[in-house]
């Protein structure tokens, strides 16, 4: 006998831009993201008996969130993610719970003739702001806030030497080398009861994201690192501190690796160790560290 144990579905992939006009200054701003949105509730019928009945159509999931985006505002993006996910249970009483993501791209406004230009922008890179709320009726608003695609590199300032070494170890130790890593840094806000809970803490929203993507910079230019494990313990900490509504922070860091080229083979040429000047990137394989970091009252929250 089978039985339907997790179920959701809706819509992935709503390309959302929007433009906000200031009349009186003539400066515009905008606001471009992906969404996506998913539902759960008593819609098991529908995988076991094609019963269509329960089904809030995919198509009017994504005329919805244009349909909010219109009359609500999308940034922060906590607040719109919380504005949606709480408009489906309570627009139909078989949806109880719901998923959002929403993935805000970079748009820079430019600068032109030494002023902010009113209304031209550039893609400033491939960072994105990343949301997930998760609503379910009864039991509040979940918000997790991050950063994904923030590329960082620093071509000295780091170490790594004092780690086992037995029959499968053929790394040599280090006392200098190049970091370099692409940011996943994500924090849970504690839970939220209502949208006005989390409207009441609009602010926090884009302090926290400036607060993160800065110190995760900051940390990483000034830290002489012993370790990536090291040094995105320290990050968590300091995010922690400066957030005080954050109770737990993650970091999913990738090691991208830069290998000295041995060219002693020609003419013994030196481009090894303090006379390392070429390096060879490397794509693949290569480290991935994790860690979560909560406040010592709280154990850490699994992933949305």
């Amino acid at each position: 006998m089978a039985t339907v144990s997790a179920a959701r579905y809706g819509k992935d992939n709503v390309r959302l831009y929007k433009v906000h006009r200031d009349e009186k200054t003539g400066v515009q701003t905008v606001n471009e993201t992906t969404v996506c949105v998913l539902l759960e509730g008593d819609i098991q019928s529908s995988y076991t008996r094609a019963d269509n009945s329960v089904v809030v159509a995919t198509d009017s999931v994504k005329n919805t969130i244009y349909l909010l985006a219109k009359q609500n505002p999308v940034t922060p993006p906590e607040l719109f993610g919380s504005i949606l996910a709480t408009h489906f249970p309570a627009e139909y009483a078989h949806i109880h719970a719901v998923h959002v993501k929403i993935i805000t791209h970079r748009w820079t406004r430019m600068v032109v003739d030494g002023k902010p230009h009113p209304h031209s922008f550039f893609r400033d890179g491939t960072e994105t702001r990343n949301v997930e709320v998760y609503f379910k009726r009864n039991a509040g608003i979940s918000i997790k806030s991050g950063i994904q695609g923030l590329t960082v590199l620093k071509s000295t300032g780091s170490a790594f030497h004092g780690f086992v070494r037995d029959e499968y170890t053929t790394l040599k130790e280090v006392s200098d080398r190049i970091l370099s890593t692409d940011v996943d840094a994500a924090w849970d806000w504690k839970v939220f009861p209502d949208v006005a809970a989390v409207r009441a803490v609009i602010p926090a929203f884009d302090a926290a994201w400036e607060a993160a993507r800065q110190i995760t910079m900051d940390t990483f230019a000034k830290d002489f690192s012993a370790s990536v494990q090291a040094t995105m313990y320290k990050m968590s900490e300091q995010i922690l501190a400066a957030v005080p509504l954050v109770e737990h922070v993650s970091y999913n860091l990738p090691n991208k690796h830069y290998f000295e080229i041995d060219m002693s083979w020609h003419k013994g040429l030196q481009n090894t160790g303090k006379n390392a000047e070429v390096y060879a990137p490397q794509s693949s394989p290569n480290g991935l560290i994790k860690c979560t970091v909560s406040r010592a009252s709280l154990t850490p929250k699994s992933k949305l």
